[in-house]
């Protein structure tokens, strides 16, 4: 079973990346891309969230 704190830490090292991508784009274009995976990202961290709000 992965904890949350496993998770979380997941999450932020996807996070990093994601920036690290986003920093060094050569393109509009791929900012954009890379912008539009940080949004999905950011909403899944949003519902987990709420699905743990619920639990409790």
């Amino acid at each position: 079973m992965v904890s949350d704190t496993d998770s979380s830490t997941a999450v932020d090292e996807e996070v990093r990346q994601l920036y690290e991508r986003y920093q060094s784009a050569e393109s509009d274009e791929e900012c954009h891309e890379i912008a539009l995976e940080m949004g999905k990202l950011d909403g899944r961290r949003h519902a987990d969230i709420y699905a743990a709000l619920e639990d409790e």
